[in-house]
């Protein structure tokens, strides 16, 4: 199948509460376009070079997503177009982030990434510590970020026991975290879970963000 037909085939399951990110990560300038020529504006990175090339050479509308392990000697590179951070995972970050948007006098917008995973290689914030970062209450410190949610990935497995029960608890966090420390923060409503292996089940779940690449792109050219 056509990258176009893909996308209108996953598009069949995304209910329009949820935003689809096309994860273009290794994949060329030409099938990025023949997604935006479906329509698609949201595009996930997970390589600040790579974003920072395409960024320049590609159509400006684009909405730019950087989905991957973010080192903060990078940051600086990707504040002045990036559209959201998904993988906040430690206050360092967070406080860098802000430090650089600081600089570029704009807000960015972040998620913080949960470990729900049973991987080793994951990253995030367990729960406890999420809730304790929020509990000291510096997030005010940071007027150049806006926390507009959380993020996990689910355990690459077989089992969709698991992996809903992953999703189940992060929903369920997000509830959690939401009454407590945003409330009254409309922006605060983005729950980023899912990819191309279990997206539905996360969509089930409440997911608001999926991340969808090899369904989409194919295989990665690396």
């Amino acid at each position: 199948m056509s990258i176009q037909n893909n996308i209108n085939a996953i598009r069949l399951h995304i209910p329009s509460r949820a935003q689809l990110v096309c994860v273009s990560k290794f994949h060329s300038n030409n099938e990025i376009m023949e997604a935006y020529q479906v329509g698609e504006r949201i595009f996930g990175e997970s390589k600040v070079q790579e974003m920072c090339d395409k960024h320049e050479t590609l159509p400006k509308d684009i909405q730019w997503h950087f989905i991957g392990h973010l080192q903060t000697n990078k940051i600086k590179y990707i504040v002045p177009f990036v559209e959201l951070i998904h993988g906040v995972d430690s206050i360092k970050l967070l406080e860098e982030i802000n430090k650089q948007a600081q600089k570029s006098d704009k807000k960015v917008k972040c998620l913080l990434q949960v470990y729900i995973a049973k991987e080793d290689s994951k990253f995030g914030f367990t729960a406890e510590e999420l809730v304790d970062f929020l509990k000291q209450d510096i997030l005010k410190d940071f007027e150049h970020v806006s926390v507009c949610g959380l993020m996990g990935m689910a355990t690459f497995t077989d089992d969709k026991i698991q992996i809903r029960n992953e999703f189940k608890s992060l929903k369920s966090l997000f509830e959690t975290v939401k009454m407590e420390f945003f409330e009254n923060i409309a922006e605060f409503k983005e729950i980023s879970m899912g990819m191309s292996h279990d997206f539905q089940i996360a969509i089930d779940e409440g997911s608001t963000m999926v991340r969808i690449g090899s369904s989409i792109f194919g295989a990665r050219n690396y």
